[in-house]
């Protein structure tokens, strides 16, 4: 018999020596045993009433029976089962508890190289943009627009940060819905995901977004071609800490953003560099600047280019500055940062 607890009920309280103890009815008493009950599912208590155990059994050779095998996976599929239900049924039940215990479900989903993303993806939950609250992937794919081709999502430290993001406007503009991922773990687990139901899962940060209609990929190019040049001093300008300065296809009204290429991203490497390491080296994701071509401070960069690449090398280096600020990243050097600023300030 499995009693799963949606809160969490004592069902069984004792100290226990050895840490284990077998009845003459079958009945297992363990305070915790991983070999029945995986770390994502360990908020469950419970008991388990087997026949099929022998009475004369030790721990170690506990570990290795067939019958306690099956049983763990019995288990798993019932916690599922009355986790589905919950979510189901009685969603706001569910919400409360995934508030509490999700985070364990989406390190379980990323844990052992997404060994168990199968078993835990239906019970994952994040904000959605579109429903201002925190939606099931199956229930954004249900409102995927005709033609969409990915499940977009934004990384940040917060809900609100998330939402003024640049990245997200040309997302927002063609009216897809944004999953906001607040949780250190929540992008290792989608990228362990890789898809949900044949959808893959697309940062709006990403390189290409692929939402360019052809005629304006074409107007793109032309102008990324006019002013390669342009694009070039300013990456030499910024000393190998951009991969690429290029024109923004995905902001609007804002004059600068980051974005990267490649499966880091700059959350990711936020996440991973503040971990503790033996080693000193920084790992850092293929940064690249995006200038919007239609914002008025870029006709001021292609007058600099012309006539003062020496004040263009400081705008630069303010917009790259800009947009590390906006992902809540560091600035290498604050002071000229704002010398660079007040001096801005008083050539005005």
């Amino acid at each position: 018999m499995f009693i799963p607890a949606r809160t969490p009920y004592n069902y069984y309280t004792r100290e226990y020596e050895k840490g284990l103890q077998l009845y003459s009815n079958g009945v297992l008493i363990m305070e915790k045993c991983a070999d029945l009950l995986p770390d994502h599912f360990s908020f469950v208590r419970g008991l388990v009433d087997s026949q099929d155990l022998s009475l004369n059994i030790s721990r170690e050779m506990l570990q290795h029976d067939r019958q306690l095998k099956l049983i763990a996976k019995n288990l798993e599929k019932k916690i599922k089962s009355e986790l589905m239900d919950m979510l189901n049924n009685e969603r706001e039940v569910y919400e409360k508890f995934f508030k509490s215990f999700g985070l364990q479900i989406k390190f379980g989903a990323y844990a052992d190289f997404g060994a168990h993303k199968d078993l835990l993806k239906d019970l994952i939950l994040f904000y959605s943009s579109h429903e201002k609250k925190l939606v099931t992937i199956a229930e954004y794919i249900e409102r995927m627009q005709e033609g969409q081709k990915y499940i977009y999502y934004a990384s940040g430290e917060s809900i609100e940060r998330i939402d003024r993001l640049p990245q997200t406007e040309l997302v927002k503009d063609k009216g897809y819905e944004i999953l906001y991922l607040t949780d250190d773990v929540d992008e290792f687990t989608l990228q362990v995901m890789m898809e949900y139901d044949g959808k893959e899962f697309k940062s709006v940060s990403s390189g290409d977004l692929e939402l360019e209609s052809e005629e304006e990929k074409k107007t793109a190019e032309k102008q990324a071609e006019d002013y390669k040049d342009l694009f070039s001093f300013m990456k030499e300008s910024l000393s190998g800490r951009v991969k690429e300065v290029r024109l923004s296809s995905r902001l609007k009204t804002h004059p600068v953003c980051l974005s990267t290429e490649g499966p880091l991203s700059l959350e990711m490497e936020k996440i991973l560099n503040a971990m503790p390491s033996e080693h000193q080296h920084q790992i850092k994701a293929d940064r690249i600047l995006e200038i919007n071509a239609n914002h008025p401070l870029f006709s001021s960069l292609s007058r600099l280019y012309e006539n003062d690449k020496e004040r263009l090398k400081t705008f630069s280096e303010l917009l790259y500055n800009q947009a590390l600020l906006i992902e809540g990243m560091a600035i290498e050097d604050p002071v000229s940062f704002s010398n660079a600023i007040c001096n801005l300030m008083a050539g005005m």
